[in-house]
């Protein structure tokens, strides 16, 4: 009885990481209104969407980068948009780890050297077993405008989970690659969040990607709609 007691494993309670409240938004015209949901350790959550469906600002708006109409971001018990500018600069360089479409890499640098910007930055070490699950540690020495657009991102990639963050935003990370290597990505990703217990909010219109995360929502006529 004993050994079986010792290979049940210990259930994990997942925290809240971040919680929207009640979020509203709008240019020109309304884009959603009344957003609620939270994220967890070790959770994956994935926003689909059509195109202008505000998807994209939905995530700009989760990471900081973008103040809501209405609304509240929570994270740590406090409201992201209450906070004063350099506490807010200091969680998003911290805790935040942010994947945009276009990969903002240094282009006058070497792949390493972008890597060890974020090592500076971060106090962490560069994982040479991330590199290799990427297929990138044998681009290191070349200049960013010899890599292709999909090593690119991938690089871009490994820069952003080099400083561990405790959240993942991820605006169609894959875009710029092939389905084998999308899902080496995606692989990459899910195994970050479980061992750093860490989240990925990923927004993509790739429905097979969105259905591998715990959670699916769709932004739909104003409304996040829970489809997973």
């Amino acid at each position: 009885m004993g050994e079986q007691l010792d290979n049940i494993s210990p259930i994990t309670e997942h925290t809240t990481l971040l919680e929207a409240k009640n979020l509203s938004h709008e240019f020109d015209y309304k884009l959603f209104e009344n957003i609620n949901f939270k994220v967890k350790t070790q959770e994956s959550i994935s926003i689909i969407g059509m195109s202008g469906s505000g998807k994209s600002t939905l995530l700009n708006i989760l990471s900081s980068l973008l103040k809501p109409k209405s609304g509240e971001i929570i994270y740590n018990n406090k409201d992201l948009y209450e906070l004063k500018k350099k506490e807010l600069l200091n969680i998003r360089r911290e805790d935040f780890g942010i994947i945009f479409q276009a990969h903002y890499l240094f282009r006058g640098f070497s792949a390493s050297d972008n890597l060890k910007i974020a090592t500076l930055l971060s106090q962490e070490e560069v994982d040479n077993e991330l590199l290799k699950k990427l297929n990138i540690e044998f681009v290191l020495n070349q200049g960013v405008g010899e890599l292709s657009g999909g090593q690119q991102q991938r690089l871009s990639i490994a820069r952003v989970l080099t400083k561990k963050p405790k959240i993942i935003f991820a605006d169609e990370p894959t875009g710029n690659l092939d389905k084998d290597t999308a899902q080496i990505v995606m692989d990459t990703l899910f195994d970050y969040i479980k061992k750093n217990d860490a989240a990925l909010i990923l927004v993509t219109h790739e429905t097979d990607l969105a259905n591998q995360c715990n959670k699916v929502y769709k932004l739909e006529n104003l409304q996040l709609k829970e489809l997973k």
